[in-house]
């Protein structure tokens, strides 16, 4: 059977890095699990175990902690084509620290640890898939890091919405300013600020 929709958007994903035959395809594909999430609903809560890792065929979510005082810090949006999760608390099966929301109904393709461990031994090659995918996300954690110490929040907001010109306008200001890093009222003067020029 010929992959369609979900399955052939993780597959176009997947091949970037790694080649596959038929076979090997659609045992990729009867390992993943669909999974739906409506609007507003957690896929994962702090204190929870990640049971899965997810990739995003549509809608949007997004990760983030909370603080001593409750307010939420946004580390990521996922949308379509992203993968998401907690790798940490998945590998090492202890509690994760971050809540994923869905800010859109959304549905996502999800690997269980079972089939995540019987996927290397049955495909090796995608051991080097998950390596790349792990590393592009570790460069991705240290450059947002290091953005959050050298830039100004305007000039994040400016790379944000260069970046990701296919998020910025499917989130709130409220959760642009927590991912950004500051008050809902400063994003709204850095939004207007820039859209003036």
């Amino acid at each position: 059977m010929k992959p369609e929709g979900p399955q052939l958007l993780i597959l176009k994903n997947v091949a970037r890095f790694i080649n596959l035959t038929p076979l090997e395809e659609q045992k990729y594909l009867s390992l993943l699990r669909e999974i739906k999430v409506k609007k507003r609903a957690f896929l994962m809560q702090a204190g929870d175990v990640a049971k899965y890792e997810y990739f995003i065929t549509k809608g949007c979510l997004k990760v983030y902690t909370l603080d001593d005082t409750g307010a939420p810090h946004i580390s990521m949006f996922a949308v379509e084509d992203y993968w998401t999760g907690d790798m940490a608390s998945f590998i090492t099966n202890k509690p994760t620290r971050y809540f994923i929301k869905a800010t859109e109904d959304s549905e996502l393709l999800g690997i269980s640890r079972a089939n995540y461990q019987l996927l290397f031994q049955e495909i090796p090659k995608f051991e080097r898939f998950y390596r790349i995918l792990y590393q592009r996300s570790l460069i991705s954690y240290i450059k947002r890091s290091n953005h959050g110490i050298s830039l100004s929040a305007e000039e994040r907001y400016i790379t944000f919405k260069k970046k990701y010109p296919n998020i910025v306008h499917r989130v709130t200001q409220k959760d642009l300013a927590a991912y950004i890093g500051i008050t809902p009222e400063f994003m709204s003067k850095i939004i207007t600020k820039v859209n003036r020029r």
